[in-house]
């Protein structure tokens, strides 16, 4: 009797809640009309079937979780994140990556799942010392002025990024209790940008939410290069 042949399977084909399931755990949120907004956007780009049913490969899947783990983690806007993709879909390493993410020349679904996996960490005290190189007293006077905060002793990556920015800070003789405009500035431009969003988010369906959030992270690149030219300018104006 002839041995039976093993079955050959190709690559695996997922509908959209098979996407959202794998997705949901990091990422619960999601949501199929926010997967169709990120398609619009050229982020990712499924096959159809004849009677135009989006079949989405492992290689979408794993594009979705780099895409939102920028989003999420880094607070970039889409373009920015499809530059990224762009440049990796020409095989190369895409250029001013944010600190700490790391991607191969070509998107590889084990390789990329490792790399972004765990990217939203959770820092204790003593990690969020050594990882920033601040003083007990430095990060004490960071939480008294607001400057970073904690959940149930757990600092995030953005107390990370403000820590380290003190510690040089401090190295040219400014102290946390200096830093309080900056708290106030940041306030003030979080008006601005949820005035400038509040349509989209008056609509509650996803897609309005997803474009709110994407708004939101321009607006505030924005008002980034706005404040550092200007500051730049009045630099420049010191030294002529």
């Amino acid at each position: 009797m002839a041995l039976a042949q093993p079955e050959r399977r190709g690559p695996q084909v997922l509908n959209i809640g098979e996407v959202l399931a794998q997705l949901s755990d990091d990422f619960p949120a999601m949501t199929a009309s926010k997967i169709r907004f990120l398609e619009e956007k050229g982020l990712i780009n499924p096959k159809r079937t004849p009677a135009g049913y989006r079949q989405y490969a492992e290689s979408d899947v794993e594009r979705l979780r780099f895409v939102l783990a920028l989003q999420r983690d880094q607070y970039l806007p889409l373009k920015v994140i499809k530059d990224y993709l762009d440049a990796i879909d020409r095989g190369e390493r895409p250029e001013n990556l944010p600190p700490g993410v790391t991607v191969s020349p070509r998107i590889v679904s084990d390789e990329l799942a490792a790399e972004l996996h765990g990217r939203a960490r959770a820092l204790s005290e003593e990690q969020l010392r050594t990882e920033s190189g601040a003083s007990v007293p430095l990060l004490q006077s960071l939480l008294d002025f607001g400057l970073i905060s904690h959940v149930n002793g757990k600092f995030d990556e953005h107390s990370l990024q403000v820590a380290r920015a003190c510690v040089q800070l401090e190295s040219h003789g400014l102290e946390p209790r200096h830093l309080r405009p900056f708290q106030a500035a940041a306030d003030r431009e979080f008006g601005l940008v949820e005035r400038a969003v509040a349509p989209l988010l008056s609509r509650k369906d996803a897609a309005s939410q997803s474009r709110a959030a994407e708004a939101a992270r321009e607006i505030s690149e924005l008002c980034l290069t706005l404040h550092r030219a200007l500051v730049q300018d009045r630099i420049s104006r010191m030294e002529s």
